[in-house]
């Protein structure tokens, strides 16, 4: 139920018709306001949405740059250390036929250390049981009393991790 009432404005130049529109019932304004406040709902859940999606790939592309900076590290530490390999096998043989030497003891200290420090560790061999997976056997030993089957009676080449990677596997014999 709409009234309307004309008015007339008066300006400098000419008059101007104004129209005065009353409505009775407040339905029509309540549903056009419900349905603003919808639209407005619903773009502030979508905005919320492709806010948090792009949060969580922000997030993913993070940690996934950070695997992966760390890999490359781990990748490259390794290289290096196996570079190394061969300089403390010299050091070991060079030991086993001077073992008073300081300068080669000295050495050989100092390569451990800086292997300890950088998170390489020796493949303990001898006396433990045959793993596939730390030891490399290249020859086989009749068993006895001190040396059950399957157990490492000697050690050829020392092995090396590097954290929870084997480096090089150690060369060993194994009694049988």
């Amino acid at each position: 139920m709409e009234n309307k009432q004309e008015n007339t404005v008066e300006t400098d130049t000419k008059e101007v018709p104004v129209e005065t529109v009353s409505i009775s019932e407040d339905k029509a304004v309540e549903s056009e306001t419900d349905k603003l406040v919808k639209e407005l709902q619903d773009k502030v859940a979508d905005i919320t949405d492709k806010y948090m999606r792009v949060a969580a790939e922000l997030d993913n592309t993070r940690k996934r740059s950070q695997r992966d900076a760390e890999s490359a590290a781990r990748t490259c530490g390794m290289g290096v250390a196996k570079k190394f390999l061969p300089v403390m096998d010299a050091c070991e043989q060079a030991l086993k036929h001077t073992p008073d030497d300081a300068g080669i003891k000295s050495l050989s200290l100092a390569l451990e250390s800086a292997f300890a420090q950088i998170g390489i560790v020796k493949i303990e061999s001898v006396g433990q049981q045959l793993n596939p997976q730390f030891h490399n056997a290249i020859s086989v030993v009749p068993a006895d009393d001190a040396h059950p089957a399957n157990t490492i009676t000697e050690e050829m080449q020392t092995g090396y991790m590097y954290g929870d990677t084997v480096l090089r596997p150690a060369m060993v014999i194994v009694s049988k």
